[in-house]
């Protein structure tokens, strides 16, 4: 059930629904599906449309006709759990239209369908089992994508045409071959019927897709401390070849869900079609994630002497040295820890083809004799100089950073004799082999980017601009049919 709610998500056109409130005016990431990506999001479109048709079925529906092959005056009908049984639409295609919507048009479309049914005269009465053979399917229709007033995305059928060409019915059950032999007759009052309802089906299925999306929750949890809030801002905005969605893109910690002390800023994708799918990434979605990691003290680190040992040793060089410094500085064999703290919410500064990070922080030595609580040995204030890596894996953008420099300021000591300069040296050292890979581990975890189920990201490429990062990605579509056969295989 889980799965099939999130695959609705790639039918219709990578929609995302909100569960936060905002003022937020601009968004912090902004996704670009190309006519190239929706070209092959038809494929896992269809999939996720002809799931839902066959779990909710067609409605049932009745009515009278007269057969003047048999000379009866009137014949009523009722057609009952209709199930839909296969689905075939190879010719489709997405058009946008700007400022409109999304034409869809389809020729050459086959459905085979199972059924019940009940017919009435004043001759005579029955009921039984039919399947319907329904070929030469065309339609056309206009899908207005809007933002509904809780913020969720959602879709209606402004325009809508239908035309079945070819229907075959067989009938089962002990009269099977005497209706058979006359069940081309009648095809055309089925087809008939068919052709008058099956628009207001349509725009019923619409509905039922739209209340899946409402009931979908994208908001996503880091641990037990962050949330990531990818919520549609406005409308999905529609031009001549993509359609663009503005996302909110904003962290929160969790159980206060007041937006972040500044806004972003408007920034514009570059206009390029070469790829399926544009993820553009501002800095205030980046600012955003740094100031809430802050608040929450996500950032904060306090390692003991045997932590240090352990990750200081999987990076042996210059380890001797280090410890020597220490050992010179603080002749006692007490439990030595250092303690590392944010002084406020690192910078993040995006320039084109260089991602800064700057951390302002202190650095406290404590040390904790034995039955004694923790006593500070000298506190420092710092900044440290970060460049941040960047790379995407599986669904995920992953950061990484690695020190340019580190500066200490203003030893608070009650040991006069510390120098800083030897300081910074040791407290780098510490950082970079320590301090840095618990870091980077932490941030393995990545950043989920706005895609749905069933989809990975292949042909990848991230750029940095000013004021934002663009992802630029194609997709790779496995079906859920494939996925459950390799299962089954397994």
């Amino acid at each position: 059930m889980e799965s099939e709610k999130i695959l609705i998500l790639w039918g219709c056109l990578l929609l995302w629904n909100p569960l936060i409130q905002s003022t937020q005016l601009y968004p912090g990431i902004k996704v670009r599906i190309t006519q190239k990506g929706l070209d092959y999001g038809i494929q896992a479109g269809m999939e996720a449309i002809e799931l839902i048709v066959k779990k909710n079925g067609v409605p049932d529906f009745k009515g009278s006709e007269t057969l003047e092959f048999l000379k009866v005056d009137y014949v009523d009908y009722n057609f009952s759990n209709i199930k839909i049984s296969t689905f075939s639409f190879p010719n489709i295609s997405l058009t946008p239209m700007s400022g409109v919507g999304v034409k869809v048009l389809s020729n050459h479309g086959s459905t085979n369908i199972s059924m019940g049914w009940e017919i009435s005269s004043p001759l005579f009465k029955d009921e039984g089992g039919a399947a319907l053979f329904l070929a030469e399917i065309f339609f056309l229709g206009l899908v207005n994508l809007s933002r509904s007033d809780t913020g969720h995305p959602s879709m209606k059928l402004q325009d809508c045409y239908v035309r079945i060409g070819l229907a075959r019915i067989s009938f089962t059950g002990e009269l099977s071959v005497l209706y058979n032999s006359f069940a081309e007759p009648m095809e055309k009052p089925i087809l008939k019927t068919l052709n008058k309802k099956l628009c207001p089906i349509i725009t019923d299925q619409l509905e039922s897709i739209n209340a899946n999306i409402s009931s979908l929750d994208v908001v996503t949890k880091f641990g037990e401390d962050i949330l990531l809030d990818y919520s549609l801002l406005d409308s999905p905005e529609i031009t001549p070849s993509s359609i663009d969605l503005n996302l909110k893109g904003t962290f929160y910690p969790v159980g206060n869900l007041t937006d972040p002390p500044f806004q972003p800023v408007p920034f514009t994708l570059p206009d390029r079609s070469d790829s399926m799918l544009y993820i553009g990434i501002s800095e205030y979605f980046l600012k955003s994630a740094s100031f809430t990691y802050f608040i929450t003290g996500a950032f904060n680190v306090t390692l003991t002497t045997k932590e240090l040992s352990k990750h200081l040793i999987q990076n042996p060089q210059g380890i001797g040295s280090l410890f020597s410094q220490i050992a010179e500085l603080y002749i006692m064999a007490q439990p030595l820890m250092m303690r590392i703290l944010t002084t406020e919410p690192p910078v993040v500064n995006l320039e084109p083809n260089n991602f800064t990070l700057n951390i302002p922080g202190s650095v406290v030595m404590l040390t904790k004799p034995e039955n004694t609580t923790e006593e500070a040995i000298v506190s420092m204030d710092f900044v440290a100089s970060t460049s941040v890596g960047l790379a995407i894996l599986g669904k995920k953008l992953i950061c990484s950073l690695s020190l340019n420099r580190f500066r200490l300021s203003g030893p608070e000591s009650n040991r006069s004799s510390i120098e800083v300069l030897r300081f910074e040296n040791i407290f780098s050292s510490i950082l970079h082999f320590g301090v840095f890979p618990l870091v980077n581990a932490r941030l393995q975890q990545g950043f989920p980017l706005p895609n749905p189920h069933q989809i990975s990201f292949v042909n990848s490429d991230i750029e940095v601009h000013k004021g934002f990062l663009l992802i630029s990605s194609d997709f790779r579509y496995e079906p859920l049919w494939k996925k459950q056969r390799h299962l089954d295989e397994w």
